[in-house]
This record gives C-alpha cells, sequence and structure tokens, in this order.
C-alpha cells in the first residue's frame, strides 16, 4: 500500500479504479489521520469517529481534488477542520468555555492506559492541552509528524513565519508548563 506515491493513487482513482484506490489512500494514512485526530481530542471513540468522518468527506471531495496541493495535507486539512468543528460543537452543546474543554481532554488523558506507565509523557500531553488550539495543531504537526512548514502552510492555511513563530510560543509554554511541576 505505501509502495503507491500519491499520484499514483489519484490517477487510478480517476481511471475507473476510484474503490481500489480510495483503500489503498486509506491504508495508507489513516493511522497518521488518526494520530492526529487522537492528540488534538484526547479520546479514542471521538477520534475514531472523526478519522471515519475525514475519510468520508475525503471520498466525496476526491473528484473535485486539484493536485496542486498534496494529498496527505488535504487530508490532514479536513481532519483538522473536523477536529475544530468537533471542539467548537462540543463547547456550544454544553455551554462550557473553552478551558473546560481543555480540563476534560486532559481528565481522559488521565484514564488512558498507554499513558498511565509514562509519567513523563502524560505531563507533556497535558502542557500540550493547555495550549491555545491552534498553538497545539502546530505544535503537534510539527514535533510529532515532523511537518515541513510550508506543508503545515498548506494544512492550516497560515503563512510559515506565522507557523514558525506559534510553534515556538507554544514550545515555550509547554517548557514552562514542565518546569512548574
Amino acid at each position: 500500500m505505501n509502495h503507491y506515491s500519491d499520484k499514483e493513487l489519484l490517477e487510478q482513482f480517476s481511471n475507473g479504479n476510484a474503490d481500489y484506490a480510495f483503500n489503498l489512500i486509506v491504508r495508507k494514512y489513516q493511522q497518521k489521520i488518526y494520530t492526529h485526530v487522537r492528540r488534538l481530542v484526547a479520546d479514542h471513540d471521538d477520534a475514531d469517529d472523526l478519522t471515519q468522518t475525514t475519510f468520508i468527506k475525503a471520498w466525496k471531495a476526491l473528484g473535485n481534488f486539484r493536485a496542486d496541493a498534496q494529498l496527505y495535507t488535504w487530508l490532514y486539512r479536513i481532519a483538522t477542520n473536523e477536529c475544530y468543528t468537533f471542539l467548537k460543537n462540543k463547547r456550544k452543546r454544553y455551554f462550557i468555555p473553552i478551558h473546560d474543554v481543555e480540563a476534560e481532554l486532559a481528565d481522559k488523558l488521565e484514564h488512558e492506559p498507554s499513558l498511565k506507565a509514562n509519567e513523563l509523557e502524560l505531563k507533556l500531553q497535558k502542557a500540550i492541552l493547555s495550549l491555545p488550539e491552534k498553538q497545539r495543531v502546530v505544535f503537534n504537526l510539527r514535533y510529532y509528524d515532523e511537518m515541513k512548514y510550508e506543508d503545515m502552510s498548506e494544512v492550516l492555511g497560515t503563512s510559515v513565519g506565522a507557523l514558525k513563530a506559534s510553534y515556538h510560543h507554544a514550545a515555550q509554554k509547554i517548557e514552562k508548563f514542565l518546569q512548574s511541576f
């Protein structure tokens, strides 16, 4: 599945092998998208649902995909927008401020089995959740996904300079948060 380039997958999609090509796209990017979404919403079930929604939206729009963007940045953009919408709706639905949503996400981290044994990773995740939403996304994309600023610019629709500044501020806030323990 990973031996196909995005260009080859898109060509197969366009040449009548849409189901097969899309299945390969999902298999190629599903774990990366899930991990990205999970870092933003913390909860496994929510991340699963949002990952599925991301690929459903991609399926519906792939016929109109312009190759002027990279496929993976396009998928990340869909996933990120879905997370923003999800978190915004969650705040509206329960009439809770953003810091309470983040506290709820941090609480979910406390009960995450994979983090219980790793206290430092748990502290890092809590520090990341304390960041403003945009800085959190920028930090995750750069730190965990090792995404280039140019690619992040495509995903987030923000200038490279602004992204670098956002990452720098996020890293400083995380460092300060971790030093407070």
